[in-house]
């Protein structure tokens, strides 16, 4: 091990290279991991310390820098940031910290930056019961080239669990119907690259059938923006997606929480309340480990209390 006189800041582009060529994780994700390191390095210069060296960090700037993050509010709730959310950043200086043992350079143990316990409620899955899923997915006005392209986003939400920067990355080259078709099975390039096969409904099918007759451009993205300059990028980016869902959830009066993730979420619970057990639910959400799909369990625990309650109280 060796002491590295270059100052913490100057090792994050190393760093994301590494997540990129030593840990093979898309582009996606290093701009995540950036995105949550360069908090860190704001408060960093924030409080004078642009030039602390890796073996200079102390267990008491990780202790400032999580006040630092308990005292930050939420740009859009104007909320303090949740313990979840916390925790992704702590989760990336943790990664950094890997990287330096990895390569040798006298650090902090990745170790001692203890996550923040979540409260029950941030814990909790937040999803849409059928009704409130149908009332969302409806609510789009199909009559007009923008609402009949965001029908078929929210179809495709609910139909396949994706994940947004997965349904961003589809093209339209993918999506192969005819007269014919009544179900569809595309592959997609997930976390870590891993190819997964996703389905398609035919309430889906039909939906991007009509969406895609109406496209007369040579774009190859599936779902593209018609506003912008000419020459501007056309496929929509996550943010446009997540725009479209937080559009339509004030519109049709489902819960304020509801996003992109919470269609991935619905998707999950509605096939575990059809009966699917959780290692198909991982196949499906592309999940690495069961421990990560393990999250639904409360979701059958709960309905299996329900129908207990339901048919076996014992009636006077």
């Amino acid at each position: 091990m060796k002491k590295d006189n270059r100052p913490i800041v100057e090792h994050v582009n190393d760093f994301l290279e590494y997540l990129d060529i030593e840990k093979g994780l898309s582009n996606k994700s290093q701009e995540t991991y950036e995105r949550f390191l360069k908090r860190f390095i704001k408060w960093l210069k924030n409080s004078n310390l642009e030039s602390l060296l890796p073996h200079e960090l102390s267990e008491d700037h990780i202790r400032k820098y999580r006040v630092s993050l308990s005292q930050t509010f939420n740009i859009n709730t104007k909320e303090p940031l949740k313990r979840s959310t916390q925790n992704y950043y702590l989760i990336a200086l943790r990664n950094l910290l890997n990287y330096f043992a990895d390569h040798n350079i006298i650090s902090l143990p990745a170790e001692k930056i203890k996550l923040a316990k979540s409260k029950p409620e941030e814990r909790a899955i937040k999803f849409l019961g059928v009704d409130q899923i149908k009332k969302l997915i409806e609510t789009p006005n199909t009559s007009n080239i923008f609402g009949l392209r965001d029908r078929a986003i929210l179809e495709t939400f609910f139909s396949t669990g994706l994940r947004v920067a997965e349904l961003v990355s589809l093209n339209k080259e993918q999506i192969k119907i005819t007269p014919e078709t009544k179900n569809l099975e595309i592959v997609v390039i997930g976390k870590g690259n891993r190819p997964r096969p996703v389905y398609l409904s035919e309430r889906a099918i039909k939906w991007l059938s009509k969406y895609i007759t109406t496209r007369r451009d040579k774009e190859k993205a599936l779902f593209i923006n018609y506003k912008g300059p000419k020459n501007s990028q056309k496929r929509l980016s996550s943010r446009s997606m997540e725009n479209i869902v937080k559009k339509y959830t004030l519109l049709a009066g489902v819960p304020i929480f509801t996003s992109p993730h919470t269609l991935r979420h619905s998707f999950a619970t509605d096939l575990l309340t059809q009966g699917a057990d959780l290692r198909t639910i991982q196949e499906f959400l592309g999940h690495k480990n069961i421990g990560t799909t393990q999250i639904y369990a409360s979701v059958t625990s709960k309905k299996l209390r329900e129908t207990h309650r339901k048919f076996h109280s014992l009636r006077e």
